[in-house]
């Protein structure tokens, strides 16, 4: 059975695509360009994470250009200086939304979803730039195979069930089904928690008896 991916390391980009303080607006754009990302990390010193720069900050120059001569006032000030900054210290969004390396899938998953952005800086304990997680890299966990999954479920999952318990499971694209036998049927519902916790289960399909029938 194959490791299953479970932390942002596992799945993470390391040859992450920075910029400095003062990287210009045109320079952004064109690395942006050459590789094919959303957003950029903003680096000081040897490496330290101080913000990023995404699509959406660079962008409000172009949806401000037609109001500067009409709406000179009235406009949200941080707007305003995105729009006519010229340099990454300018530009970025700033403190980072940052994960660690060592920090679960789902935790990165929440993280994105919370603050609805596609990236983020992986970084060490000290902010230093480690690398860089998507939104793709963590659906990698849904490209194991079947058979890695049901392996892992009965080696994980079903090898702690209590004595009485005959629970078999199969796995087609992802979606697990769990049957046979349950003593206690009021410990399903844990059961099908722990396994809906396995890497790369896609959904989870109880058809278990209870008791001795």
């Amino acid at each position: 059975m194959s490791a299953a991916p479970r932390v942002v390391s596992d799945v993470m980009t390391q040859t992450a695509v920075a910029v400095g303080s003062r990287a210009s607006y045109k320079e952004i754009v064109e690395l942006m360009s050459q590789w094919e990302v959303s957003a950029l990390p903003v680096l000081a010193g040897e490496g330290r994470v101080i913000g990023v720069v995404s699509e959406a900050d660079l962008l409000l120059k172009e949806g401000y250009r037609e109001e500067d001569a009409a709406v000179p006032d009235g406009r949200p000030f941080a707007r305003v200086a995105k729009a006519d900054a010229v340099y990454a210290e300018d530009l970025m969004t700033s403190p980072a939304v940052t994960v660690h390396a060592d920090a679960p899938i789902a935790e990165a998953a929440r993280i994105m979803a919370r603050r609805h952005v596609k990236r983020l800086p992986v970084v060490d304990r000290l902010g230093m730039l480690e690398g860089v997680v998507s939104r793709g890299d963590l659906l990698k966990v849904f490209l194991r195979s079947d058979e890695d999954i049901a392996a892992e479920v009965r080696e994980t999952v079903l090898s702690e069930l209590p004595r009485g318990a005959d629970v078999r499971v199969s796995v087609e694209n992802g979606v697990v089904t769990l049957g046979g036998r349950l003593p206690e049927p009021s410990s399903a519902p844990l059961l099908a928690r722990a396994v809906r916790a396995v890497e790369g289960v896609v959904d989870i399909r109880v058809a278990l008896r209870s008791g001795d029938g």
